[in-house]
């Protein structure tokens, strides 16, 4: 049976018929939708974990102890998993290991355009490159095979566009491979420095058997067509390479893309007339091919920023279909569709907005935030956010902010803005610093019941799991003072309401000692909320609004300017009433309730 489905429920389909065990993620785009589909395959366990470390640690543990298992992330997700990683190339597994790491070229919700496809030599683990859907299906498969047969873990690295791109997919049935005897063994899956001193041996030796297979792997083949120009690439960049060329030229396809296939790609580049190497991002394959003395073209003609198009490559090397153009470290203006501008923003009723608001207000503050919905607090007209770095950074960076002003007799207080899935995440650790070193930051910990800007995943605070059960919910209030805030310097507080927020606000200010405030206010989108809030709406009464434009700085999309007049979008207003409060002429009204 065949079935259109996106990359990333190919790769749950490959699980689901590798025999897979367990699986586990933290949510983050573009690979979110992998563990949500594998949750529908009852036969596996899934999770959403705390972080990416934890996730990789799960699947770790169970493919010691004899299962198939699977981590996937985005990008900037291995870098908090590198720490595992690195150490379970060493020792090895007992069930195959495969982690997914989707990447981001082009940086459409990352912060960064990370090329993870150097984690593979960094850690000395095989890296499989699927380019379509039905690969992703099939080379969740092979990684988990190889991993098996070469006794590592095996990297599956995808973008984003083969992440959520169709195309058909055969499907099968499942292969039920069942749980591999664990047999206690200290030196293999225990790294002490003498243990991993044997290991690391065994890992080279591993990873030149595989170099040897990968000249004869499926996993890499030689699509010949016109034999002027050799084309070496990998992932979607094969699938632009294929659109604009055809077979006016010949194709060196990698899929297995650590460790290359040396003398395959001397023998390819042997039998054609130039060789061109089309990859986005870093020169991985280019920096390979040269350093095997092959004269090649590629980043010299095509941008080492942004993501490649069939309409890039066509102007950058030239085609009957397009013209040359010179390359440069970006795509340029025209090689791309022209699409209006549209800024993100914080959506209608957003109950990161109060708070946001209330910060606005205060002067000599420095807003250290993080990655999530709330990072939008950096946007006009609220504009209070200094700096975003990565998860957790909003408290480690705020108490470096802190500590830094605090030397230089710098007057300002800082306030570190985290949401509740990225302090389940890494913030709790910050917090604990906060503690430990005095810092007199205020950790505003936004927590709107919901790892909301991924797509409204479940998290350790939710009560349910990713499965659907019911389970213990983490209560932040006695977490936080578990850490040692006082009780004295924790505020809970209603979004919705300034008065409240503002005098939290205030206090946290004026506050000499660690202070948390946590906002307690479910995301917007929410269905539950939806339902609750549906036909509730604010109005602006015209003969009573004096034009004086205050409620417009909050920043609601709700709220515009038409004909000199603000007006309300009933459609998207969901009533919160943060801009009647700002009025101080009492024109707003809630309606529908």
């Amino acid at each position: 049976m065949k079935k259109l489905l996106t990359g990333n429920e190919a790769i749950a389909r490959g699980a689901y018929e590798a025999g897979c065990t367990v699986a586990a993620a933290y949510p983050g785009t573009p690979s979110t939708e992998i563990l949500e589909n594998i949750a529908g395959y009852k036969e596996i366990y899934s999770e959403w974990s705390p972080n990416e470390k934890v996730a990789v640690e799960v699947a770790s543990g169970a493919a010691i102890a004899g299962a198939r298992a699977l981590a996937a992330m985005k990008h900037v997700g291995m870098n908090v998993a590198a720490d595992p990683l690195f150490t379970m190339a060493y020792e090895g597994v007992n069930g195959g290991l495969v982690l997914v790491t989707a990447d981001d070229p082009g940086l459409h919700s990352s912060q960064n355009e990370q090329d993870n496809r150097h984690y593979a030599p960094h850690a000395k683990v095989a890296m499989v490159e699927p380019s379509d859907s039905q690969e992703c299906k099939d080379f969740v498969k092979m990684a988990f095979v190889l991993s098996e047969q070469y006794d590592m873990p095996v990297i599956l690295r995808v973008t984003t566009r083969v992440c959520h791109s169709k195309s058909l997919v055969e499907l099968e049935a499942r292969e039920e491979v069942g749980i591999k005897a664990y047999q206690k063994n200290v030196q293999k899956y225990a790294m002490t420095p003498a243990h991993a001193k044997v290991r690391h041996v065994i890992v080279e030796e591993k990873l030149c058997e595989l170099q040897k297979a990968a000249e004869h792997s499926p996993l890499n083949r030689i699509e010949w067509g016109g034999r002027k120009v050799g084309i070496i690439t990998s992932g979607i960049s094969y699938q632009y390479a294929r659109e604009v060329f055809g077979d006016e030229v010949s194709y060196l396809k990698l899929g297995l893309t650590y460790p290359l296939p040396e003398q395959k790609i001397r023998d390819f580049a042997a039998q054609v007339g130039e060789v061109w190497v089309i990859e986005e991002n870093d020169p991985y394959l280019e920096t390979a091919v040269k350093a095997l003395g092959i004269k090649c073209k590629g980043k010299d003609v095509l941008p080492l920023c942004g993501e490649l198009n069939s309409g890039i490559i066509r102007e950058a090397f030239g085609s009957p279909k397009g013209k040359k153009v010179a390359a440069g470290l970006v795509a340029a203006p025209g090689q791309e569709l022209s699409l209006p501008g549209r800024p993100p923003v914080m959506c209608a009723g957003c109950p990161h907005r109060g708070l946001f608001f209330a910060l606005s207000k205060l002067k000599d503050v420095v807003v250290s935030s993080d990655i999530g919905c709330y990072t939008l607090g950096l946007t006009p007209p609220l504009a209070v956010t200094d700096t975003v770095i990565c998860m957790g950074a909003s408290i480690s960076a705020g108490i470096g902010f802190e500590k830094a002003f605090q030397k230089g007799g710098v007057p300002k207080k800082v306030f570190s803005c985290i949401g509740d899935s990225t302090f389940f995440h890494s913030g709790i650790t910050g917090l604990i610093d906060a503690v430990y070193n005095k810092s007199k930051i205020c950790v505003v910990i936004l927590d709107n019941r919901i790892t909301a800007m991924t797509g409204h995943q479940d998290n350790p605070g939710t009560g349910r799991t990713l499965q659907g059960e019911e389970t213990a919910a983490v209560d932040l209030v006695p977490l936080v003072r578990a850490v040692g805030i006082k009780g004295e310097n924790i505020r809970v507080v209603d979004p919705y309401n300034l008065a409240e927020t503002e005098e939290a606000v205030r206090e946290a200010a004026a506050a000499t000692e660690p202070f948390v405030i946590i906002t307690r206010q479910p995301c917007a989108l929410l269905k539950d909320v939806q339902r609750a809030r549906a036909g509730m709406y604010c109005a602006i009464d015209q003969e009573k609004c004096r034009k004086c434009k205050a409620c417009m700085k909050i920043g609601c999309p709700a709220l515009s300017v038409k004909g000199g007049q603000v007006v309300i979008d009933a459609n998207s207003c969901n009533g919160c009433g943060l801009c009647l409060q700002v009025c101080k002429f009492e024109a707003i009204t809630k309606a529908g309730e």
